[in-house]
């Protein structure tokens, strides 16, 4: 059986505010609630709700044909819910239908995995338990923020109980090799890994209306011809892409929404190949090889590297400053403090301090709303800069399990004979 897998990335970061120097230590709330607000808004009303209507429309006409799979980022659920629950219940009855499935992530779409294995391990928990509340399933393959991936990441992400991971199918880990194929991590075997096609997918996410592009227009008669000339032992195609996509980066006007439609039901009458989730590719495939991917990769720019989030000293110099007090932040107590860590991990925040993109004229996908890197720098600076006085101050938790049972069961001793004391001591004075 040859499967083909639609899997698509949602994310929404939380905006921050201009943030000045002398709101350091006044004033503790870092977003732009308006420009969240109003994104999420017109970002819902132009892709997410049209997509999802469409998707479950497909699910309906197709029955058991046709499956997609997405990865939606804490931070993105978190809006949903405060400005447009309309979105989460959209996902809520596709997730109804049996045909969708929810990979899972660092929560805050961040680039934990390259910093902090504890860290990291509690983002994904923290995500997966979202997922489960949210949609009634357990996720049980795993997609990094922008696919990084490296043979440690796969050993981490194995050992948290994923049995499979998406990955970017750069050509420089692939060398000869196809990404239409399933493989396994270098490290450890048991971990599945599923490749983007970056070609089939960069066709209709970024070069769908471009006009200048000598494959336009691409129509879904078109894509199945192409898949049709994979060789036959090629298995596996897995087209991903942000799922802005679809009425954002490509709008209405363009037809993305008509070649959506058509190319399901193009792909499962002219081709041999069926829809599946990651999941079911991972049951009922087996790996062709092992795949080493000694460095970390992404779906980033020719380089596919880290570089359009760690490339520069001002990024490096804000990455560390966020994770300088990572073992101290462990510790503490305060739901506000706690939830401005997650948010302010957004590799967003990092992104918008690139060099390269202004150099070149900027990344058509991606919105920017600061004018020059170092004005993100400086503003993401100064709260962090607050953000560290607060977590230093802040209450701490004492954590149980630094004590042996034995130290516990001394303390509880201790506690309770000066109870006994402080009884007698009563008893004593009354008399």
């Amino acid at each position: 059986m040859r499967h083909i897998c639609l899997h698509f990335q949602i994310h929404q970061p939380f905006m921050l505010r201009t943030y000045r120097f002398f709101d350091i230590g006044l004033d503790h709330y870092y977003y732009d609630d308006f420009s969240n607000k109003s994104n999420i808004f017109q970002v819902a009303k132009d892709s997410y709700i049209p997509m999802n209507k469409l998707l479950l429309e497909t699910i309906k006409k197709q029955k058991n044909k046709f499956k997609v799979s997405f990865s939606i980022s804490g931070s993105a659920l978190e809006q949903f819910e405060l400005y447009t629950p309309e979105v989460i219940e959209s996902f809520q009855e596709l997730a109804q239908t049996g045909k969708v499935e929810f990979t899972a992530q660092p929560y805050s779409h961040s680039l934990v995995s390259i910093k902090s294995e504890e860290e990291f391990t509690k983002q994904v928990q923290r995500h997966s338990d979202k997922i489960q509340e949210l949609f009634g399933t357990k996720p049980s393959v795993f997609h990094n923020t922008h696919f990084i991936y490296s043979n440690y990441i796969g050993e981490l992400i194995l050992n948290m109980g994923y049995k499979g991971v998406i990955a970017e199918g750069a050509k420089h880990i692939l060398g000869w090799k196809s990404p239409n194929f399933m493989y396994c991590n270098a490290n450890n075997p048991k971990l599945k890994i599923l490749l983007r096609n970056y070609k089939l997918s960069d066709d209709i996410a970024l070069r769908f209306s471009q006009k200048t592009w000598d494959q336009w227009p691409l129509t879904s008669k078109k894509i199945t011809e192409w898949i049709n000339q994979f060789p036959k032992d090629e298995e596996i195609i897995n087209l991903c892409m942000d799922y802005e996509t679809f009425g954002v980066y490509q709008t209405k006007s363009s037809g993305i929404f008509d070649f959506m439609k058509d190319l399901p039901k193009t792909i499962i009458a002219d081709t041999d190949f069926s829809f599946s989730t990651p999941s079911d590719i991972i049951k009922k495939a087996q790996p062709v090889s092992v795949l080493s991917v000694p460095n970390n990769t992404s779906n980033a720019d020719e380089e596919r590297d880290l570089s359009a989030w760690l490339g520069n000293n001002l990024q490096l110099e804000a990455f560390n400053a966020l994770y300088k007090n990572i073992e101290l932040i462990h510790t503490v107590s305060d739901s506000e403090i706690i939830q401005d860590w997650y948010r302010l991990q957004s590799s967003d925040n990092f992104y918008n301090m690139s060099t390269k993109f202004f150099a070149d004229g900027g990344s058509p996908l991606k919105r920017n709303p600061y004018s020059t890197p170092y004005e993100a720098f400086i503003n993401f600076m100064n709260i962090v800069g607050d953000f560290n006085e607060r977590v230093k101050k802040a209450p701490k938790i004492i954590e149980e399990a630094q004590l042996s049972p034995q130290e516990i069961n001394e303390a509880i001793a201790k506690h309770t004979a000066a109870l006994e004391q402080l009884v007698e001591l009563k008893k004593k004075k009354k008399k």
